[in-house]
């Protein structure tokens, strides 16, 4: 084999891991945006429940515990969604640049090499739960839950 088949099959392995990185890209970046979508349906969610909950006699403590609840699982997809994000900015640097072209279809791979403890965990999705954009709701809900316990 001379340089100049050496080159040509090079560049049709690096075209080749190019469009699988393409791929991924795609499926990732959907992935991302359902994540979104089911978090802004966990939120309307909890509003929907807690406003029934303010029509119908309900516990306010029961209450708390379901907007918590809600709250917490926000945190979980939006740790997951936030995999998926740092997924999606290596495959953008690979395909940004050939040079640093690695393995593609390595999310679950690449997660469990750093794959921090149970502990590391649950303060990973706290930290997730309590970013600002996500617990607007959830704070404004257990504050006009307080207000209604101290009310009635």
């Amino acid at each position: 084999m001379n340089h100049q088949d050496t080159q040509e099959v090079k560049q049709s392995r690096d075209a080749s891991t190019l469009q699988r990185f393409d791929q991924e890209w795609m499926s990732l970046q959907s992935q991302y945006e359902h994540y979104e979508r089911s978090c802004l349906l966990i939120k309307l969610s909890c509003v929907v429940l807690f406003a029934l909950g303010l029509m119908f006699p309900m516990n306010v403590l029961l209450a708390a515990a379901f907007v918590l609840i809600f709250w917490l699982q926000e945190g979980i997809f939006r740790t997951f969604q936030a995999r998926l994000g740092e997924r999606l900015l290596q495959v953008e640097e690979c395909l940004r640049d050939p040079e640093k072209i690695g393995f593609a279809y390595q999310l679950h791979t690449e997660w469990l090499k750093n794959r921090p403890s149970v502990f590391a965990l649950i303060l990973e999705y706290a930290k997730h739960a309590a970013r600002p954009t996500v617990a607007f709701p959830y704070v404004a809900l257990l504050l006009l839950d307080v207000l209604v316990y101290l009310v009635w």
